[in-house]
């Protein structure tokens, strides 16, 4: 439900009391976006309230439509507007920023955003890996996995159809237990004592099928983000493969990259290039 003094279809320039500061080092382009994420922070905009032209909004900050544009683009390219051409915005949902730098799993990440997650178990069965999971998990031959496939909601949206296979032999009965109610990694880690300690991504994308986009309530042909993660535990034990499919429109992915020293990151170039030779150089003996 839309906040009390905003109707469902229509958010006017004085609802918005936006402002920009000229003496501000800040680009006008950028308070634009900051008030507008904290309105719908806020819950003071809903989705699908239809939202201001860039004109109004120039107009009512006695400023160019450039930084009004420049804002409205922004907003787009995190899900918070939706732009269509030949109309007018419409106040969107977000999308979700994923951090791959830590180790979290959805239900901790999204509470974390302020978001409200939730799971529907699509299905949960035991049976034998394929080549591409018995080698990511480094099965003996004849292991069996669980294989559980939940589809992941935020704020009631589905945004993700995740697809987690388990060694059998570390957690027996895991098909017993609620996993639509309780966190995977809170169940790996409190009823298994499986302390998760890193994990390896592989990120990709595909075009969303008839099945994927009926489950995902999405357009077939539309993108979906693609992760396949195999999780490690203290021991470096890998205890689970996951394959995500993530709504394109809902997802984005953030990973932070440092440059090292370029003296240091020759020498250990140079060092790697040693050790390369010396593998590859005939045994002792």
């Amino acid at each position: 439900m839309p906040p009390t003094g905003l109707t469902p279809e229509l958010v006017t320039i004085e609802q918005l009391a936006l402002t920009v500061d000229g003496d501000s080092f800040v680009p006008y382009y950028v308070q634009i976006v900051d008030q507008v994420r904290e309105l719908i922070k806020k819950k003071k905009l809903s989705q699908g309230q239809t939202f201001c032209s860039e004109g109004q909004i120039a107009l009512a900050l006695g400023i160019s439509k450039m930084p009004v544009r420049q804002a409205f683009q922004k907003l787009k390219s995190e899900g918070l507007l939706i732009i269509a051409k030949g109309k007018r915005p419409v106040v969107g949902s977000g999308r979700v920023p994923w951090n791959f730098q830590q180790l979290r799993g959805f239900s901790e990440e999204m509470r974390r955003r302020g978001l409200i997650p939730s799971a529907r178990l699509l299905s949960m069965n035991l049976e034998e890996p394929d080549l591409e999971v018995a080698q990511a998990l480094k099965l003996a031959p004849g292991e069996r996995v669980y294989c559980a496939r939940r589809l992941r909601s935020v704020n009631g949206e589905p945004v993700a159809v995740v697809t987690s296979y388990l060694p059998a032999r570390i957690f027996a009965g895991i098909d017993k237990l609620d996993l639509e109610h309780q966190s995977l990694y809170a169940i790996l880690e409190h009823n298994y004592k499986r302390k998760l300690h890193w994990a390896e991504e592989v990120i990709g994308a595909m075009i969303a099928g008839e099945e994927e986009s009926a489950i995902l309530e999405t357009s077939a042909g539309s993108a979906l983000l693609v992760i396949r993660e195999t999780t490690y535990d203290a021991q470096s034990v890998a205890i689970e493969y996951s394959l995500s499919l993530l709504r394109g429109d809902r997802y984005t992915a953030s990973v932070i990259s440092v440059r090292k020293n370029w003296e240091t990151a020759g020498a250990e170039f140079a060092n790697k290039e040693k050790w390369g030779r010396a593998r590859l150089g005939p045994r002792a003996g």
